[in-house]
């Protein structure tokens, strides 16, 4: 028998299953694809990560307790997690998100540089920026690799004895106060506490359970972009970003690699009725359209679309996190909702929900993530 369960061996829970295996837990992580893989909230390569957070101050303890397990784990393994190319924040002056990020580094006394439009520009030529612009720059940010990152994880989880389930599907859950059985197709796993960390495929999992969670799918796309003057955007050059006006938001890194930039769009998106079924990248005008217009504004125009990707965002109505035991059940704990900005935080929630699961208090707080705020839609 298990001591802990995990479904879904992704972001969350091979991070968790790692921190685990690593307080001598025994461990068994079950997930329907092999990762990493493109079906999860890892996919894509790189991820940025910020410390002066623009979606609330409150974000910020997390995200540094994060910053210092990816270093610790770079030291660890000497595999590449994290590259420091600083993070700039722009858009225009008295913007909501822009005035958090300034407010998160103030309460926190985090390094910021506050920059103009022309201070942006000069610095780095691969912006053209308009005149209203104002920019919070963080040097201490950077861009993680996120499927390296769940690739170690995995490597260390599997040395310290953990045992994976990869390409299996879940059947069905039995519980009790003692035990849990999770039935795969040809096999049955018992452990003593069960982690739903299944991204998209949450509530594939608690409809076993007969609970649906408020997570709401959306179809999103990301792209990478070659330029006329690459060498602007080189990795050493070109920082890492993200930008918001209040009506849009996007991101982006340099080019990493000699991949080109990656650029998307963070809010918007198409609501899909199956999580499980993506259109292809191009189905739909905006797919190529929305990248292409924002870098022709705010880089350079010579910059074309080279490759674009589909994924999946699946969000809460708050798009804060849930993190809790679900309700009646007190061996199975559910982490989701972290789509769109939640994998910078895989080190730090990942350590915590292994500490909670051994009956420990987490490093940080994730009571603001309890999934009671939602009681109406349960």
């Amino acid at each position: 028998m298990y001591d802990v369960i995990i479904i879904g061996a992704g972001s969350m829970g091979m991070a968790a299953g790692y921190y685990l295996t690593e307080s001598g837990q025994t461990v068994a992580l079950i997930d329907a694809f092999d990762p990493p893989h493109e079906e999860g909230s890892h996919h894509g390569e790189t991820r940025l990560i910020r410390h002066a957070y623009g979606e609330g101050s409150s974000y910020v303890p997390l995200a540094l307790h994060a910053q210092r397990l990816w270093e610790s784990l770079e030291k660890k393994t000497n595999e590449r997690i994290f590259a420091k190319t600083g993070v700039l924040n722009f858009g225009p002056k008295d913007n909501i998100f822009l005035e958090t990020v300034k407010k998160s580094a103030e309460e926190y006394l985090l390094p910021l540089e506050v920059m103009t439009a022309k201070d942006i520009n000069q610095r780095w030529p691969g912006f053209q920026l308009d005149k209203d612009a104002i920019g919070y720059f963080e040097k201490s940010s950077g861009v993680l690799f996120s499927e390296n990152a769940i690739r170690t994880y995995r490597m260390l989880a599997e040395k310290n004895g953990a045992d994976l389930y990869m390409n299996r599907f879940v059947q069905s859950i039995k519980t009790s106060t003692e035990q849990i059985t999770v039935k795969l197709e040809n096999e049955a796993v018992v452990g003593t506490k069960l982690l739903i960390a299944a991204g998209k495929r949450t509530n594939q999992v608690t409809k076993l359970l007969n609970i649906k969670l408020p997570l709401i799918p959306l179809r999103k796309t990301f792209s990478w972009m070659t330029a006329a003057k690459n060498s602007l955007y080189k990795e050493g050059r070109f920082p890492a970003w993200g930008y918001d006006d209040g009506n849009s938001t996007y991101y982006g890194f340099p080019d990493i690699n000699e991949k080109g930039l990656k650029i998307g769009r963070h809010d918007g998106g198409r609501l899909l009725d199956d999580p499980r079924v993506l259109e292809r990248f191009g189905t739909y005008p905006e797919d190529e359209q929305e990248v292409v217009d924002f870098t022709h504004k705010h880089l350079l125009k010579n910059i074309e679309l080279k490759e674009g990707k589909v994924c999946t965002y699946t969000n809460t109505p708050d798009e804060d996190f849930i993190i809790d035991y679900l309700p009646e059940y007190e061996n199975i704990m559910v982490a989701c909702g972290f789509s769109g900005h939640g994998f910078k935080f895989a080190s730090g929630i990942g350590e915590c929900l292994a500490n909670m699961l051994m009956g420990k208090q987490p490093a940080v707080s994730l009571e603001s993530f309890r999934l009671s705020r939602f009681d109406d839609s349960i």
